[in-house]
């Protein structure tokens, strides 16, 4: 299958990817900076960074177009997203977060794109290690 240009996909294509990758990179980014600034974890903050950078889909401007915030219907916040008892619950809430945009990303690129559905797919495993080493840190 030949890869397909992001210009050339239909707009709700490019806004659940656009949403997805939006949903990834800031999960991604809050569990790198408690890794950072609460537990002064260098290696995990380091390996989320790369990840979070690794994050990328061009050109972004197709995406950026089709973001429609106020059509969202599901964008207030459900009680179980408003609560968080720790940081560990927070970090816990990101980590699914990320992992499950990364598999979004993953599935929905198989239409368009079967390396860069690769991509988000090592993502997510390169996730659940992180998860892991994690949860045997704590």
């Amino acid at each position: 299958m030949d890869d397909k240009n992001l210009n050339e996909l239909p707009a709700p294509l490019l806004r659940l990817l656009d949403a997805n990758l939006n949903r990834l990179r800031e999960g991604i980014r809050v569990i790198e900076d408690i890794r950072r600034y609460c537990f002064d974890d260098e290696i995990n903050a380091k390996k989320l960074k790369a990840l979070r950078h690794k994050a990328r889909l061009e050109p972004y401007i197709a995406l950026l177009k089709t973001r429609d915030i106020e059509g969202d219907i599901l964008k207030s916040t459900t009680k179980s997203e408003a609560l968080r008892e720790n940081l560990e619950s927070v970090q816990t809430a990101n980590m699914k977060r990320a992992q499950e945009s990364a598999r979004v990303l993953e599935e929905s690129l198989k239409l368009i794109s079967q390396k860069d559905a690769q991509t988000f797919k090592e993502l997510r495993y390169e996730l659940y290690g992180i998860e892991k080493a994690l949860a045997a840190r704590e």
